[in-house]
């Protein structure tokens, strides 16, 4: 970059806005689970979030089905994720298979399908039905906001994060832009979950660079579902002809391009997919913005003209966050590679789990920075490791355990690379989480760490 590319801000004294025991940059669903369980531990929390709300990708990005938390019938991530989906369900805000319908037949298949309840890792047919949640992004943002609040966690909205504070190796707080200029946040421990590795890249921590797919989710009501589905199950190769067209149009969609929502005739769309994109990139995040915009509404053009359900439908909302599946991934003190998960791999230091594979206590710290923790999608993996293992519940189930971890640093006066990963699986079991410390009967457990 030539000099004339070049503008040299001046240094300049900045107001210290929060000091806390515990700092966690980044709002999403593994921030919220960090927060509240490290003040669920006596210490205090201060959680910064850049947009108007939380909940990340959840509620912003509109990710409206929590799943990959079951193996077989084991629900496998509980804890601070089951407590979101119970509080949400009890406000109309969330659908979920009782137990009996957690099955396979074609009966639950025609029941369920549409809400996306289904294992979709399973390779039979029809799809089992298991433990998974459909949910209103509005619903999702009340509930973390009571539960924030009534965990007592100082939250700072509205405060975009800037740049690390580190001193000697050691990361001491984060620099904020907000509406009252730049901000210092200050705390012993800080816990990276803004889901880019935002802050842990800032203090120089070792990462890699990957990428996937981008979309652009949005909302479509006034669909008469039960007429879709009338149409989908009655006439099936007229349905997979016009299917197959409107996912043509759409240009990027999983198998099932709309599922249905908590609220009457509101269905989920997450789509259109698009690939070529760097999400750290401005310039490829708007063309994402633009060209889904213009895919959404050629979408909405043919199912009102041929969709049976569809003749009436409209655009609710687009998400107000881009959905983005990977870009920095942490180079750890262990990296978990595809192997790992797909082995089913368990570790002596696992402190958290997704559907049937773990998360080493290695994999959320940095090498070479002290005083921080990273915990969701950016977490130590290899690129084909992270996209099996990015999942909400999974990330809620490391954010849990990071609050944990960082809350035991601070009551003991330990650095983090000194806790014991048996305490931290203790004290996330005592808050109802299941932190993977006992492997299940089809894990692969390593001699040495079986000895």
């Amino acid at each position: 970059m030539a000099e004339l590319d070049l503008i040299h801000e001046q240094g300049a004294a900045l107001p210290v806005a929060a000091r806390s025991d515990v700092l966690v940059v980044g709002g999403g669903p593994a921030g919220q689970a960090a927060a509240i369980a490290a003040r669920r531990m006596g210490v205090s929390v201060t959680l910064v979030e850049r947009y108007p709300y939380l909940g990340g990708l959840a509620s912003g990005g509109m990710v409206l089905v929590l799943d990959d938390m079951t193996n077989g019938p084991e629900i496998t991530v509980t804890g601070i994720c089951m407590e979101m989906i119970e509080r949400m369900q009890r406000i109309d805000a969330a659908v979920y298979p009782p137990p009996e319908d957690r099955r396979q037949s074609e009966e639950m298949w025609q029941k369920w399908a549409r809400w996306g309840v289904h294992d979709f890792r399973s390779t039979s047919k029809p799809l089992p039905i298991v433990m998974a949640a459909a949910f209103d992004p509005d619903g999702w943002k009340r509930v973390a906001n009571d539960m924030i609040t009534e965990a007592g966690v100082n939250l700072r909205l509205h405060s975009w994060f800037s740049k690390a504070i580190v001193d000697g190796g050691r990361i001491n707080g984060v620099i904020c832009e907000t509406k009252e200029g730049r901000q210092a946040l200050l705390g012993d421990v800080v816990i990276d979950t803004s889901g880019d590795l935002d802050v842990a890249a800032s203090a120089g921590a070792k990462f890699a660079e990957g990428g996937y797919m981008v979309t652009t989710v949005f909302r479509l009501g006034g669909v008469e579902t039960e007429t879709a589905e009338r149409f989908r199950w009655s006439e099936p190769e007229a349905y997979a002809k016009r299917d197959k067209e409107a996912k043509s149009i759409i240009g990027g969609s999983w198998d099932m391009w709309w599922l249905k929502t908590p609220l009457p005739g509101v269905v989920w769309c997450n789509c259109p997919h698009m690939t070529g994109l760097d999400a750290l990139k401005v310039a490829d995040q708007t063309k994402a913005d633009l060209e889904g915009r213009k895919r959404i509404y050629a979408l909405v053009d043919y199912v009102r003209a041929k969709l049976p359900g569809f003749e009436n439908c409209f655009v609710v909302d687009v998400a107000p966050q881009l959905g983005v599946r990977q870009t920095r991934l942490l180079e750890g003190r262990y990296v978990v590679t595809k192997d790992d998960v797909n082995d089913r791999v368990w570790f002596a230091d696992t402190v958290a789990r997704g559907r049937d594979y773990y998360t080493p206590y290695r994999s959320l710290l940095p090498k070479d920075i002290e005083g921080l923790i990273v915990a969701g999608r950016h977490y130590s993996a290899t690129e084909s490791a992270q996209k099996l293992s990015r999942e909400i519940p999974p990330c809620m189930s490391m954010g849990q355990s990071a609050g944990v971890a960082a809350a035991l640093a601070i009551n003991g006066g330990l650095s983090l690379a000194s806790i014991d990963p048996r305490a931290i699986c203790t004290h996330v079991r005592n808050q109802g989480g299941d932190p993977g410390d006992s492997p299940s009967t089809n894990a692969t457990v390593p001699k040495m760490a079986a000895e």
